[in-house]
């Protein structure tokens, strides 16, 4: 399976992917099979962003 270290992230934080997917700029199914193949550098580091992105909004409210 490609981008574990990702999936894993996600789990640990208790996020769903659509969440991730909305911010990626693409729609859930979409994002799933982007997630298919393994992201380049670039894009793992915008998912890592935006992961923690929402953990910081859910820890705010």
């Amino acid at each position: 399976m490609k981008n574990l270290d990702i999936r894993e992230e996600v789990k640990v934080v208790n996020l769903k992917l659509w969440q991730i997917a909305e911010r990626f700029g693409c729609n859930d199914v979409t994002f799933s099979k982007k997630l298919r193949r393994e992201f380049t550098p670039e894009q793992k580091a915008k998912v890592r962003q935006i992961i923690a992105d929402l953990v910081k909004e859910r820890e705010e409210a």
